[in-house]
């Protein structure tokens, strides 16, 4: 009731002879004045007083502040089942690691995964991924598809054969895991890899690209000895050794070095769906000097892989196919 009707109804009941008589209600809010009773805003009844706003505020204040609790509450309630339904941070390892955080990416190999004989060890490779991390802190990754094994001594067609040691097979000899790199025909190079045994090795052959892949088609295209400019499906980009080593930005700078040490070349595992690839047994390629061991099948590659070098169908046809332990 304002001001003017206030003072209407004291003039009437002066008139009257009556004393006036003051009523304090309830001040008018929200809420209804009894429970289940809607009351309209201003509608006091006739006969009543008003109370003034100094009033109203000291009434207003604890309902008001009852209501922000119970919206406070409220919140916290909401903010709680929120946190219940959210799925926990764990399941991170159902997502690909080859496009996530490095810090998600698995630990390298150690040095009792390159201890093992030179067969053993050139088909455990199969399936297992090739990282190069370039000076910018680029970093490449690539699945192993194909391999091949060279024994030491025995082998006619390995660079150690008759157990012969020099400058530039060294690598070759020295503990399992060190990088051999040697230059071939001049200008390319081959990345091989120490096995258990002295002058025993693996040459990495083919990667199927995971991770960098425009960055290896632009080395690719830098360094490969060709007049061609087109541009490199990804199926070219390591199916090779020599192009393996372009597209990974490997050269001879690289012999002798620690793969279970290194800070720009490692090996890590492979992604669990590809822990166990069926492996064809072949002819190694490139060998004809090496008389009987140029037949003898000391190539490995993961059967139906586009990544791989040289398909050998006969081999596919005479060998039973296996699985990798």
């Amino acid at each position: 009731m304002g001001a003017r009707g206030r003072a209407g109804v004291c003039a009437r009941l002066g008139r009257g002879g009556l004393k006036p008589v003051s009523v304090s209600l309830p001040p008018d809010t929200s809420q209804p004045l009894f429970p289940g009773r809607a009351r309209r805003p201003g509608s006091a009844r006739a006969g009543s007083r008003v109370t003034g706003c100094r009033e109203a505020g000291q009434m207003l204040a604890p309902l008001s502040r009852k209501i922000r609790q119970k919206k406070q509450r409220l919140e916290e309630s909401q903010q709680q089942q929120i946190s219940k339904e959210k799925p926990p941070s764990s399941l991170g390892l159902q997502q690909s690691i080859y496009f996530s955080s490095p810090e998600d990416h698995p630990a390298r190999l150690g040095p009792e995964f390159f201890d093992q004989p030179a067969v053993t060890l050139a088909r455990a490779f199969l399936g297992q991924v090739l990282v190069r991390r370039l000076a910018d802190g680029t970093e490449l990754r690539g699945r192993i598809v194909e391999t091949e094994a060279y024994l030491g001594p025995e082998d006619e067609a390995a660079h150690s054969r008759g157990g012969r040691q020099t400058p530039r097979n060294r690598g070759m000899f020295m503990k399992p895991g060190t990088l051999y790199v040697y230059f071939i025909y001049g200008m390319y190079f081959c990345l091989n890899v120490s096995s258990q045994g002295p002058g025993a090795c693996v040459l990495l052959r083919a990667l199927e690209p995971l991770e960098g892949l425009d960055t290896m088609r632009q080395l690719r295209s830098t360094l490969r000895k060709s007049t061609v400019s087109r541009t490199l499906k990804d199926c070219e980009l390591c199916s090779g050794p020599s192009k393996l080593c372009q597209a990974l930005a490997i050269d001879k700078s690289f012999d002798q070095r620690d793969l279970t040490q290194d800070e720009a070349v490692w090996l890590e595992h492979g992604p669990l769906e590809f822990s166990r690839p069926t492996v064809v047994a072949a002819a190694r390629i490139g060998i004809g000097y090496a008389g009987e061991w140029t037949q003898k099948p000391l190539r490995f590659y993961v059967q139906g892989s586009p990544w791989v070098s040289v398909v050998d169908r006969v081999a596919e046809q005479m060998y039973q196919p296996q699985q990798t332990a």
